[in-house]
């Protein structure tokens, strides 16, 4: 065993002591941020506006500030921009992480002096959580490679503009330095093409033992490899074992990874957005991710099926209840108040506290009233691949509301690896799955509301020329599981991509 290696176990022992600790009592942890939060920005403007002088209570907090998404808070944003002081956060940020939003152009979210170590901490805590249960700790001395945004900066009004990932490839340890590719020259490629076919340069003959990125960008740099090499990633690097991934779920793309790569891989899985990161897995025996209560960030809870309504009861951590779907609202020491960021969860574990990302509030499909998920279309298709050569790489589903005959149906966009020899029976084993997920679907399938999904057939890497149309090659980019509009089924229409 390295030096290396022997140092990283004994720090992982004591990062996993420390997050027991607060874990351990979760709502005293969450208490001591929203008072920390509300007393560290009460004399700015937003704290001047909504009285956090007088706020001594969450109850006080949910009556003074409303949820808002980034157009509710633009106003305040857009003065930070400007160069505002004192106005969301005392002082001003460090950086703006700059993200794409479809109604609000470009999203400027800020990071802060106190909430940007928690961003650094989460990743490594995640890899030592990792190291702590299974004892594996030698990848640390191979090298390690981060599929990331150009770390190149703009600057608005003297303060730092990047994308997140960009912006933390800036606080990489020097201990991990000489083993993190690509090289600096490289990851400040633009063009995503062209900066994995340079990764593919660089790292073809190295020994990559980690490998991170959100899995559909992963599975481009995979098939690249495997053109070029002509042989599995695993017998590339020989000693890649650990896959290290966020943003989407893994499992409509494992069984291609298993197939690129040649045999299975532990895998960790993420939750950070810019907005703050929230959770990660660790453990590789139980479900779900930590949810990180003492990370500068104060949850609020609001069941999804109440969202639609004028006030709806906003949940602390000490209310919430196991497989209810949540939308995730919260509040940080970046300055973001009651804010909604999109997603929601399910809670796996109350003891200690872990989630699942169940989907975008936004990203659903109720054409009829079936509200379905993107956790149900994801798990439907897995379960409908289980035990079969079935592979698929992408998909989305979208609803046809005017077929040219017949019933309305649910229309999935598949792009497969390996399609079935029966696709009428593959489309049923989806639809049975997808009726035991969602009793709405069902009813209106026995209804004859709707009849039976239908498959349509995208071309390999007909995805990719989606998002490539749309500006959003790679990077943190991903295709939304699920509309409740045709727009992104459009696009395969009007291109003649569908089969």
């Amino acid at each position: 065993m390295s030096i290396k290696s022997f140092a990283a176990k004994i720090v992982a022992n004591y990062i996993h002591n420390k997050t027991q600790k607060w874990a351990s009592q979760p709502i005293e942890t969450q208490q001591k941020v929203f008072r920390d939060l509300i007393r560290s920005a009460k004399n700015t403007q937003f704290g001047k506006d909504h009285d956090f002088t007088n706020i001594k209570t969450t109850q006080d907090f949910a009556q003074r500030v409303p949820i808002r998404d980034y157009e509710g808070l633009r106003y305040y944003i857009d003065r930070i921009v400007q160069g505002e002081e004192n106005i969301l956060w005392k002082g001003k940020p460090i950086y703006f992480a700059k993200t794409s939003g479809t109604t609000s152009g470009a999203k400027y979210i800020p990071l802060t002096k106190q909430s940007m170590p928690f961003h650094i901490e989460a990743a490594r805590n995640a890899i030592l959580s990792y190291i702590h249960e299974t004892g594996k700790a030698d990848f640390v001395e191979s090298k390690m490679i981060f599929l990331q945004g150009s770390p190149i900066f703009e600057e608005k009004n003297g303060i730092k503009l990047g994308r997140l990932s960009g912006i933390v490839a800036h606080y990489v340890p020097k201990y991990l330095q000489k083993n993190r590719m690509p090289s600096w020259k490289t990851n400040c490629i633009d063009d995503w093409e062209s900066k994995v076919n340079a990764i593919v340069e660089e790292t073809i003959k190295e020994d990559m033992a980690v490998i991170s990125g959100i899995p559909s960008w992963v599975q481009m740099y995979f098939e690249k490899l495997q053109q070029k090499a002509q042989k599995p990633v695993g017998e590339i690097f020989k000693n890649f074992n650990l896959f290290i991934y966020g943003g989407v779920n893994y499992e409509p793309y494992r069984a291609t990874f298993e197939n690129l790569i040649g045999r299975k891989v532990d895998t960790i899985e993420l939750f950070p957005a810019s907005e703050g990161f929230f959770a990660y897995q660790d453990s590789q025996k139980e479900k779900g991710m930590l949810l990180l209560l003492n990370a500068g960030m104060f949850y609020e809870f609001i069941k999804a099926e109440d969202f639609v309504m004028d006030n709806p009861k906003r949940h602390t951590i000490s209310e919430v209840e196991l497989g209810v779907n949540y939308v995730l609202i919260i509040s940080t020491n970046a300055g973001l108040w009651a804010y909604n960021i999109g997603d929601t969860i399910q809670f796996t574990s109350l003891k200690p506290y872990r989630v699942i990302v169940s989907g975008r509030i936004k990203h659903y499909i109720s054409a009829f009233g079936e509200h379905v998920i993107g956790k149900e279309v994801e798990s439907a298709l897995q379960e409908a691949m289980e035990h079969t050569d079935i592979r698929v790489n992408e998909f989305t589903v979208a609803p046809q509301i005017a077929p040219r005959s017949g019933l309305p149906y649910h229309e999935w966009f598949i792009e497969f690896e390996n399609e079935p020899n029966n696709m009428e029976d593959f489309a049923l084993a989806i639809d049975v799955a997808m009726r035991k997920q969602n009793v709405y679907y069902d009813d209106l399938i026995v209804g004859k509301v709707l009849r039976t999904l239908v498959i349509t057939k995208v071309p390999k890497n007909g995805f990719q020329g989606y998002m490539k149309s749309i500006g959003k090659l790679g990077g943190q980019n991903k295709v939304p599981r699920l509309s409740n509009d045709r727009t992104i089924v459009d696009f395969f229409k009007k291109n003649d991509d569908i089969q």
